[in-house]
């Protein structure tokens, strides 16, 4: 056994990949993760700087949930973290300054299921790759010996979510998508774009305008932002383009 920390992560990420069959992927930090750090689950979001980017990999459906919780809402952990590029931990979101500073997330990842949530910005000086985002179903702070393997966790990720982007770095056991992204989240990922890209010629306007739109109605209707898209993309829904919610609705 390597006795630095970092060698000891890489060691663990590694026995994930092994066991699976597979190359080593960023999929391979977010399990190895949850059993490292002791939380329930885990999620990876790709992103360039602070914008609100993909969601990559997760390791149980509480986590997928989560995740686009934060997209639909625009706020969380995982949003602050990239905008601050500091690591932003909630380790009880039933407390008030949690709930006054994430009004709208904080029940709502309640009710999913979380307790508490950590999330790490994954950058290398000015590159920012994403957020790796930890939860637990009970609330309580992460142990400063678990704080400090997340946050190694999270390096490992970024570099080989960096190291993904080359085809020639892509392991076909991990996943089809970009990044050896699932199947499954290469498909919501390619709805949202192709339905944020149809809205800037139904809305007139750019695609951050058009995503906005997009979380806007997803939000006020109580939908998946996923659900949204799927209907935008097939043609069902069509939203207004002078901002009156009434006038959204089937096309």
């Amino acid at each position: 056994m390597t006795a630095s920390r970092p060698g000891r992560i890489w060691g663990l990420v590694a026995g994930q990949a092994a066991s699976r069959g597979g190359r080593v992927s960023a999929a391979d930090v977010c399990a190895a993760a949850v059993a490292a750090v002791g939380v329930t689950g885990a999620w990876l979001n790709a992103a360039s700087g602070a914008e609100a980017g993909h969601l990559m990999w997760v390791t149980d459906q509480v986590s997928e949930q989560l995740a686009e919780l934060q997209l639909t809402l625009g706020e969380g952990p995982g949003p602050d973290a990239a905008a601050t590029a500091g690591p932003v931990l909630a380790s009880d979101l039933s407390e008030l300054e949690t709930t006054s500073r994430w009004p709208a997330f904080a029940p709502a990842a309640r009710e999913a299921g979380a307790a508490a949530i950590f999330a790490f910005p994954l950058r290398i000086g000015a590159i920012r790759a994403g957020v790796m985002g930890l939860y637990r179903d009970r609330s309580g702070p992460l142990s400063a010996f678990h704080l400090g393997d997340a946050l190694i966790f999270a390096d490992t990720a970024t570099l080989l979510l960096l190291d993904s982007h080359d085809p020639a770095a892509a392991d076909p056991a991990a996943g089809p998508g970009p990044g050896c992204q699932p199947a499954a989240l290469t498909l919501h990922r390619a709805e949202i774009d192709q339905a944020t890209g149809m809205l800037t010629e139904q809305l007139g306007t750019g695609i951050a305008d058009a995503f906005v739109r997009l979380r806007a109605y997803a939000y006020a209707n109580d939908l998946r932002l996923t659900d949204v898209a799927r209907d935008i993309v097939a043609r069902r829904l069509r939203l207004s383009p002078d901002l009156d919610p009434s006038r959204d609705g089937e096309a």
